[in-house]
């Protein structure tokens, strides 16, 4: 059997988002895990020196008219927020906080609440947007938002980020299969063919 898929992502990536369609798919079709790794681009980012894509120049008007266009093509509903890019901490505490006892729970939420921010061009920076979103999914809200605040989450957060830094993450979305790393939501293609080939 070959190895699981990582995938890593930033909420407040819509290439990530783009991803999602096609992700756990790849993965039952061989068979293999998927797991889902949310980062924080920002800290990333302090490290490769990028930056987001619509603040950059030329890459930013590239961005603002490929982004749509890569809705279409996987089917997915896109609304960019107002707000964006926006910050992804609380999201990423829900999600591991979620993820300790409930991973596929977890997984759904990432699901929700990529479509609050892309589907339906919701903010979900705030606590209460993110807790708001796992109350939709039956998660208790009292809970959720204490285990966003609670500290030991947000030491999971800093070792998952710190981890993947290490592993030489640097975009959203990562994908690796074993050892070998793929970048972008268009090398899922490759993704796959590496799992049916077991590598070339």
């Amino acid at each position: 059997m070959a190895e699981a898929i990582d995938f890593y992502f930033d909420f407040s990536s819509p290439y990530g988002y783009f991803a999602t369609a096609r992700i756990d798919e790849i993965g039952r079709k061989h068979g293999v895990p998927v797991n889902w790794r949310p980062i924080l681009l920002g800290a990333v980012f302090k490290i490769t020196g990028a930056g987001p894509q619509p603040t950059l120049p030329l890459k930013g008007d590239y961005f603002i008219h490929d982004v749509p266009r890569s809705a279409r093509l996987v089917g997915l509903p896109f609304r960019l927020p107002a707000q964006f890019p926006f910050g992804t901490v609380t999201a990423c505490r829900a999600y591991y906080f979620i993820a300790q006892t409930d991973p596929e729970g977890a997984v759904r939420l990432a699901r929700a609440l990529y479509d609050h921010a892309f589907g339906k061009g919701r903010d979900i920076c705030p606590v209460e947007a993110v807790v708001g979103v796992a109350a939709e999914l039956g998660f208790d809200a009292d809970k959720i938002q204490s285990g966003i605040q609670a500290h030991e989450t947000k030491e999971l957060v800093k070792a998952e980020v710190d981890a993947a830094i290490r592993r030489e993450v640097f975009g959203s979305p990562f994908f690796y299969v074993g050892d070998e790393p793929f970048w972008g939501h268009d090398r899922l293609d490759q993704v796959d063919l590496w799992l049916e080939k077991g590598g070339w």
